[in-house]
């Protein structure tokens, strides 16, 4: 990564770094809280001594014996001490609020922003470590927080274009942020690159590139299809649509500060940086109807409001949705016959029992003049989107992807089709979702 950024200054001598946390760290923080909230003593304290095993292994290995090394040291010490203290208060109290899990979560950021920094100093680049809470305002919805752009842009203006100014490379937390009065917030899970995209907006800068450990945006999940290839280039739409629908290489509100903007994105890989990775463009560059990538969603359940009392009967949909949203469940797709005898719509698994349930009390005087005659859910299906400008005004495309599916005897649960012309979304059995990836992979985007 310092390679990367000191051959980058070269180039672009406005440049700002933003860091997520070291492979791992964050997944091991969150389950260090919880286990600390269930009354768990000891798991906490393991990864509190893993932690600092580690990263002090790439202190040690990274840095030259001396000042520097120490300050780090220090400085990564006193962070894993503040995550202890955390975790002995959270196991005291038997719970874990979300505010405090945007607390203990973004550690991993902070001691890889103090590592990146003392690095690039010591190859000659002046660096400076930054935590995004003195950057980012957002509102207070822990753990999943919004940016407040304006006093956002301020704190910016205010302590980061100086820097840049006298030649310094920031190196910026990803992930974080904190509210109006101080409190460190959270931008949801894989937040870093969402962070960048902010600091652009605010910087209004001219581009945006997201390292990742692959060469860019492929085709398919690369780890479940092997033949997966790189796509040169993307609309903001159409990575937009991949970006919602599970790709794991950008966080699905990253595009929506560098549309606003136009900021030029590209996704590039952090151990093959020759390779150009994926140029992402404001218009896609044709509208053939070509599918380019699929990609899948998994862990969902489908959701079904039926009853023949529901034709023509008006706000079913609105008062159904209203319960859904009073759940705080994200609905990922929606289908609805024409007949309006039933409304289904996918949800993630864990939310369901609360929304049926919400649902069921909504709709209590329906169900007992069985106007509605159930609400019933169906586990363990799998949303799989074919993404591809000009979907939706090319003939042929949905027959080549059924097609495909037929061949395996691959049973399609629902369908959706938005008017984004450039997705075309399926729902299967989570036990057919890497065979049916598979087909569609090889027959509609290989050989379409």
């Amino acid at each position: 990564v310092a390679q990367i950024v000191a051959r980058q200054r070269q180039q672009w001598p406005g440049l700002v770094v933003v860091v997520s946390a070291m492979s791992g760290v964050t997944g091991k923080l969150i389950r260090a809280a919880r286990t600390a909230a269930a009354g768990d003593g000891e798991t906490y304290r393991t990864v509190h001594r893993e932690l600092r095993e580690r990263h002090h292994q790439v202190v040690e290995t990274l840095l030259r014996p001396g000042e520097e090394r120490q300050r780090v040291l220090q400085a990564v010490d006193d962070l894993l001490d503040e995550f202890l203290t955390l975790c002995q208060s959270i196991q005291v109290l038997a719970e874990v609020t979300p505010r405090a899990m945007d607390t203990v979560a973004p550690l991993g950021e902070r001691m890889s922003a103090l590592i990146l920094a003392a690095l690039l100093e010591r190859r000659g680049v002046p660096s400076r470590a930054m935590d995004a809470a003195g950057l980012i305002v957002t509102d207070d919805r822990f753990q999943n927080a919004a940016p407040l752009m304006e006093p956002s842009c301020a704190q910016v203006s205010q302590r980061l274009v100086p820097l840049l100014e006298e030649g310094v490379v920031p190196v910026v937390t990803g992930f974080t942020g904190a509210t109006e009065r101080g409190v460190r917030t959270t931008l949801g899970r894989g937040g870093s690159d969402y962070t960048a995209a902010i600091l652009a907006e605010c910087l209004r800068a001219d581009e945006v590139w997201i390292w990742t450990d692959v060469d860019g945006v492929m085709t398919a999940n690369p780890r479940l299809i092997p033949e997966a290839r790189l796509i040169p280039t993307l609309s903001y739409s159409e990575v937009s649509e991949l970006a919602y629908f599970g790709a794991k290489v950008l966080h699905p509100k990253t595009i929506r500060p560098i549309i606003e903007r136009g900021i030029a994105l590209r996704v590039k890989n952090t151990f093959n940086p020759q390779s150009p990775g994926t140029r992402i463009l404001r218009q896609p560059e044709s509208s053939d109807g070509k599918v380019k990538a699929v990609t899948a969603i998994q862990g969902m359940s489908m959701v079904t409001v039926e009853g023949r009392g529901m034709l023509g009967v008006p706000g079913i949909a609105a008062r159904t949705f209203s319960a859904v949203a009073s759940q705080g469940a994200s609905v990922l797709m929606i289908s609805q016959a024409s007949s309006e005898q039933s409304i289904c719509f996918i949800i993630p698994a864990a939310t369901v029992p609360a929304v049926v349930a919400a649902i069921e009390e909504e709709m209590a005087r329906e169900l007992a003049r069985r106007d509605i005659d159930r609400v019933w859910s169906l586990e363990g299906v799998v949303i799989l989107t074919v993404v591809g400008a000009g979907l939706r005004k090319t003939p042929g495309v949905s027959a080549r992807i059924f097609g495909a599916l037929g061949k395996k005897s691959i049973n399609v649960i629902a369908i959706a089709q938005g008017s984004s012309e450039c997705s075309l979304s399926l729902v299967v059995a989570e036990a057919d979702a890497t065979e049916a990836m598979r087909q569609i992979h090889q027959e509609v985007i290989l050989h379409g």
